[in-house]
């Protein structure tokens, strides 16, 4: 999306609220998180830290997130506690209710932002009037390598039935890339409670709703994975991504046969994935040999974009 303005945020500077929810999470992680934020380049920031441990078995990890506020002194940071564990989704409701800015991003509680975040994608929503917009996501394993990176050039257009058939297809993800104007996300009802897509479903409702959106290339944001449990992960993911895929066929007749096929394979896909973790082993690797079977060209494909992205970005450092 080209920019159709520019507002000068030197003069003109909105409050950003923040939203990291939090649980069952270790000091070193959650400290990574908010040092990243605390060093932001766009000073006008507020974090509201939303404390889901909230039941007695829990009580060690709110002790751990109360020592870590405490240790920062800031009055940049607003410390929420949950009266009982919410899960991820209406932990980052709580945030949005809490928060006094006019425009509202989320950080997960063990990934970190980039020092620019807050201030290119501010300064981007400002001129081009947006609602919302996202950017791309960078992933990375325990050693701070990158595995993977999410990006969206294959969005041709920002026309609302295309951007919905995108989001069906490819998905348009994660979290903490999202920025949002705060009337507008209040507007749409914000996240809503399931056990897997919370974000899936958000997007989908940004779409639906006709808010004015765009898409900012390049990521400064990471996401880490390592193993750790996380606020939004459900007890039982294989269920969790069954739902999310039965959501997405009631809307297979917008789609072309090619399109149904694509959001097929990624299931697939993803299910692979979600018995791996489950230690289902066996089921994992039946299903890989049933994806290949099923899916040739979308596999290979897929394959070699994976490679090319990682090659292109991990040059780019």
């Amino acid at each position: 999306m080209m920019y159709t303005s520019y507002v000068d945020i030197t003069k003109y500077t909105p409050t950003v609220s923040i939203i990291v929810p939090t649980y069952r999470r270790n000091e070193k992680f959650l400290t990574r998180a908010l040092d990243s934020l605390l060093a932001q380049t766009y000073d006008n920031i507020e974090i509201i830290v939303v404390d889901d441990n909230a039941d007695e078995r829990n009580s060690e990890y709110r002790a751990v997130v109360k020592k870590t506020i405490d240790g920062y002194n800031s009055d940049k940071i607003v410390y929420v506690k949950n009266e009982k564990s919410q899960g991820g989704a209406i932990a980052r409701n709580t945030g949005v209710t809490a928060s006094c800015g006019q425009y509202i991003t989320f950080l997960d509680d063990d990934d970190k932002y980039l020092p620019n975040k807050v201030k290119k994608q501010l300064q981007y929503m400002l001129d081009n009037e947006l609602e919302m917009s996202f950017t791309d996501l960078r992933i990375h394993n325990g050693y701070d390598r990158l595995v993977d990176y999410r990006e969206h050039s294959k969005i041709k257009s920002f026309d609302n039935e295309d951007l919905l058939k995108y989001h069906l297809t490819r998905q348009i993800s994660g979290t903490p890339t999202f920025m949002y104007q705060k009337e507008a996300f209040c507007k749409i009802g914000g996240f809503i409670k399931v056990s897997m897509g919370q974000e899936y479903h958000l997007m989908f409702k940004t779409i639906e709703a006709g808010l004015k959106i765009g898409y900012l290339r390049g990521s400064d944001v990471v996401a880490y994975r390592e193993g750790q449990e996380c606020i939004s992960s459900g007890q039982n993911k294989v269920t969790a991504q069954k739902t999310l895929y039965d959501f997405k066929r009631t809307y297979f007749n917008i789609l072309s046969h090619k399109q149904r096929r694509f959001v097929s394979f990624r299931h697939r896909a993803v299910m692979i994935v979600a018995y791996k973790r489950n230690r289902q082993t066996i089921t994992a690797i039946a299903k890989m040999f049933s994806i290949f079977f099923l899916h040739p060209i979308n596999c290979f494909r897929e394959f070699f974009s994976f490679f090319r992205r990682i090659n292109k970005y991990n040059n780019m450092e």
